[in-house]
């Protein structure tokens, strides 16, 4: 057995391993934290298609009780921490934060003030078109409007979720920038859900804020539950799937298109009045599919049945069926 001097033994201890390796150097690679847990590819593509079936809902939705042309696509799915995402946040917002049970923890609704303001007055019977450079603050009045279409975005989110994790999420109140940093920690990881809208000429961002603790629930349902992996149907499937969609039954209704009406005139609405409304009586009016004005007709009758004479396709069907 060879003996090593001194010198040899302080550097072999020092080094911590064989003599070979007394001249070696430990790599040293710099970790970042607020890098770690994040999303797997798989998990993202996941999240994406699960949102983007939000998206589609809520356009439909907001649609119907806006009267108007209101689409909206995901854009984009990150996790951040919670005070990176507040300080992209402008001073001038639309803020709501939503209560998801049982776990008792909030999320955060945030909209483009302008695409707030052009909401409050398409709810309130206007046009819409002078709404877009409005810069100021909601009146108690303007926020119980607007509070409506918060509820309708829980209410759809919680749909979109419940075959994953039965949450319920209802609208809270809204919350002044200065006061959402106690929601979270500055620290927290949180999911974002960003949404570009587009309603009329205007183009706004509708951001979901979801905590990390929600996050993580909805994550880890999803990586057991492979259901929302998009699989091609067979030949027989989509054949079995095209039967049932052709015995489907849809209402079918006709409507004026949408006419504003003042709230003075509203509230002198009783039983024998009669409203002066902007459309022509030889004009045809919508012929709506599951709420969806997809023809315009001119009212007919045959014997005792009333009916509808289609005369061509609406505005509304033409620019679905350019895209």
């Amino acid at each position: 057995m060879a003996e090593l001097s001194q010198e040899e033994i302080d550097a072999l201890f020092n080094a911590g391993g064989k003599p070979g390796n007394v001249s070696s150097k430990k790599k040293v690679e710099t970790c970042n934290l607020g890098k770690s847990k994040t999303m797997s590819v798989e998990q993202v593509r996941i999240v994406n298609t699960l949102h983007e079936s939000l998206a589609r809902r809520l356009g439909d939705s907001l649609f119907t009780y806006l009267r108007v042309g209101f689409e909206m696509s995901l854009t984009s799915v990150e996790q951040l921490r919670f005070g990176e995402f507040l300080s992209r946040i402008p001073e001038l917002t639309y803020m709501a934060s939503l209560h998801v049970q049982p776990i008792d923890a909030r999320a955060l609704i945030q909209a483009d003030c302008k695409l707030a303001f052009r909401i409050l007055d398409l709810a309130l019977g206007g046009s819409g078109a002078e709404s877009a450079d409005v810069a100021r603050e909601m009146t108690e009045i303007e926020e119980q409007v607007i509070e409506t279409v918060m509820r309708l975005i829980a209410q759809e989110l919680q749909v979109t979720w419940a075959p994953i994790v039965p949450f319920e999420i209802q609208f809270e109140q809204r919350q002044p920038l200065g006061q959402v940093h106690g929601l979270m920690l500055p620290s927290e990881k949180i999911l974002s859900l960003n949404f570009e809208v587009r309603l009329l000429d205007l183009r706004g961002a509708l951001t979901i804020a979801v905590p990390g603790v929600v996050a993580n629930a909805l994550l880890r349902k999803l990586a057991a539950q492979r259901s929302f992996v998009e699989r091609i149907p067979s030949r027989n499937m989509r054949r079995r799937i095209r039967e049932s969609i052709l015995d489907s039954y849809f209402v079918a209704d006709l409507s004026l298109p949408p006419s504003p009406l003042s709230v003075r005139e509203l509230l002198n609405i009783k039983p024998g009045s009669v409203i002066a409304l902007p459309n022509r009586a030889d004009q045809p009016v919508h012929l709506n599919i599951a709420g969806r004005p997809m023809f315009e007709a001119h009212p007919v009758r045959k014997g005792n049945c009333k009916g509808a004479r289609i005369e061509r396709k609406s505005a509304f069907r033409a620019a679905e069926e350019s895209k």
